[in-house]
């Protein structure tokens, strides 16, 4: 080996990226995986993710190149049951639209493997990940493998007997690329962290003064410290799952086709509840297979989180929430306010496309903006508990 050589590769091995550099690189996988889930739910909504019938995790990242490699994918397509009694007669052109769509979701998926694999080995090499961080890491790459298995188990579901895959396998699919973006985001603000926290997060100064081991004075009259972080910190973690679960609802009316029906606000056609929601025996089955049910459900689950969110918001305010924790709070606030607008425009326009995928990322955007929130506000508890001290 050449000096110059070893040199180089001393210096590399000496090399330490910051933690900060190890939390932009996860918030960039995040962000990933956001236009993953939304590009899925377009997928969804072209009725293109049935157009490739095999899963080749390797090779399948070549999409056809000739005319003939075109005409054998159509030939595959041609022989499941949303080909035969939804789109018979459907031109090559046609096909390959379709096809496209669900290529490109493909293809975010085997990026975001390659996004998130080589930058860990790098970072695990040079130490920006500590070694007890590494399983965590290990665990994220093999949830995301999972999210690619449990796709084609949905894909599955739909080309033998059914024209579209199984709401059931699409909540699933869509409730594991959830999780981990979560997750992700999570560990990333980790890593954003400062080695101390250097901004106030309950009651201005003195919440710097409580991390110094000194009493913190500022805390609104009658609320106890420890108490009332952890009093909010449960509630940002209950949001957390409620927005998680209205997303799955909102999978469920995505499968069923259920947007297209009850395009009036607020009532649906003139009523309260949808027309003979339980039709279908046994009768709690018609929560997941009625689609006017199944949009009666996402409605009432969009009102919860509206008064969820302010509820918190008002909350925060009462308990002088500053920095981070603030900003967090604000932007859950908006993020609702928008996704709710959005929710309603998309369902009396009769879900365009443009606008339900719109709907879809600022769903993303408002889970995302949970975590973050709750992140924000858990970490003020350390401090509440310091000053209780």
């Amino acid at each position: 080996m050449t000096a110059p050589m070893a040199t180089a590769i001393s210096s590399f091995r000496s090399y330490k990226p910051s933690r900060q550099a190890v939390g932009l690189w996860l918030l960039a996988v995040a962000l990933l995986i956001a236009a993953m889930v939304t590009v899925g739910g377009l997928t969804r909504l072209t009725g293109s993710g049935l157009s490739i019938t095999e899963w080749h995790p390797v090779t399948g990242v070549v999409p056809p190149l000739s005319d003939r490699a075109w005409q054998a994918e159509f030939a595959k397509y041609q022989r499941i049951p949303q080909y035969q009694f939804e789109n018979r007669g459907m031109s090559l052109g046609d096909f390959k639209a379709i096809y496209w769509w669900e290529w490109s979701h493909r293809l975010l998926g085997r990026l975001l493997g390659v996004v998130f694999f080589v930058p860990f080995l790098f970072f695990a090499f040079t130490g920006a990940i500590p070694r007890a961080g590494l399983p965590r890491m290990v665990l994220l790459f093999a949830l995301g493998g999972l999210q690619g298995f449990v796709g084609w188990w949905m894909v599955e579901s739909g080309l033998e007997t059914r024209v579209s895959v199984s709401q059931y396998r699409l909540a699933i699919h869509l409730g594991v690329a959830i999780i981990l973006l979560g997750a992700i985001l999570w560990t990333a603000f980790e890593y954003l962290k400062a080695e101390h926290l250097s901004s106030p997060v309950y009651g201005g100064s003195g919440a710097r003064s409580a991390s110094k081991g000194a009493p913190s004075a500022s805390l609104p009259l009658g609320t106890s410290p420890v108490n009332g972080g952890r009093k909010l910190t449960f509630a940002g973690f209950f949001l957390v799952a409620l927005v998680y679960l209205q997303m799955l609802l909102g999978a469920l009316v995505a499968g069923l086709h259920a947007g297209l029906i009850y395009n009036t606000w607020p009532s649906m056609d003139g009523r309260a509840f949808p027309e003979n929601p339980f039709f279908s025996m046994p009768w709690w089955i018609n929560f997941f297979e009625n689609p006017g049910l199944a949009q009666f459900d996402h409605r009432i689950g969009a009102y919860i989180i509206a008064i969820a969110v302010i509820a918190l918001w008002i909350a925060g305010r009462r308990a002088k929430l500053e920095g981070l924790a603030r900003a967090s709070s604000n932007t859950l606030l908006g993020v609702m306010l928008l996704q709710i607008f959005l929710g309603i425009l998309t369902l009396v326009s009769q879900v365009p496309l443009s606008l339900a995928a719109l709907h879809q990322a600022t769903a993303v955007a408002l889970f995302a903006s949970a975590v973050w929130h709750a992140y924000e506000i858990s970490r003020g508890e350390p401090l509440q508990a310091a000053a209780s001290a």
